[in-house]
């Protein structure tokens, strides 16, 4: 999709930048995971670039890929005991359901994403001082616990970068109508709806 690209350059340009600016403050480096254990809320758009992934992880390295989908069963096997009936609405909706789960994408060997250049938005700004614009009452700057030991807070507003995705709500909507996608979802039922 050709917006979800411009978006997804937008959104590498800033943390590049929040990143430069935050110089050795910031923890992120393969192996470090913390972000990666606990399920949260993907978008359609999210989920379709995660399919998109697989698929051309598939034709290069079927291996891995199939590691993926091993592990995105077991984890919809494991939340579907925890969590049976509409587990992605229970999942979502309970503070703290599954947070020991990994993410299917998460290679346990490397500590690395399988995935990551088809990341969901919310992987791609975790980390740096980042404010997400998504509408114009959103307020808040997400910082990774792990990131800016030792910083004072006006260190880290120095550190701050501002990415405006209020383009994405348009991406979603053209899913939407072209698909029938609507509402969020978990990466491990992302990945196997295209299985």
């Amino acid at each position: 999709m050709k917006g979800d690209r411009e978006l997804i350059q937008i959104v590498n340009a800033a943390m590049a930048e929040a990143a430069r600016r935050s110089g050795s403050w910031i923890a992120c480096r393969v192996g470090c995971y913390q972000c990666c254990i606990g399920p949260f809320p993907i978008t359609p758009l999210d989920a379709l670039r995660l399919r998109e992934g697989l698929a051309e992880l598939e034709a290069e390295d079927p291996d891995r890929a199939d590691r993926i989908r091993d592990r995105a069963r077991a984890s919809i096997g494991r939340l579907r005991r925890e969590y049976p009936g509409d587990t992605v609405t229970q999942v979502l909706e309970i503070e703290d359901a599954a947070d020991d789960e990994p993410c299917p994408a998460l290679d346990p060997d490397s500590g690395a994403c399988d995935l990551y250049g088809a990341r969901p938005l919310t992987c791609r700004a975790f980390g740096p001082a980042v404010r997400l614009r998504a509408d114009p009452e959103t307020n808040s700057v997400g910082v990774c616990e792990l990131c800016y030991q030792g910083a004072t807070d006006e260190q880290i507003a120095a550190c701050e970068v501002e990415i405006d995705i209020r383009g994405e709500a348009e991406l979603l909507d053209a899913l939407k109508k072209s698909t029938g996608a609507s509402g969020d979802t978990l990466v491990a039922f992302a990945l196997l709806e295209a299985s």
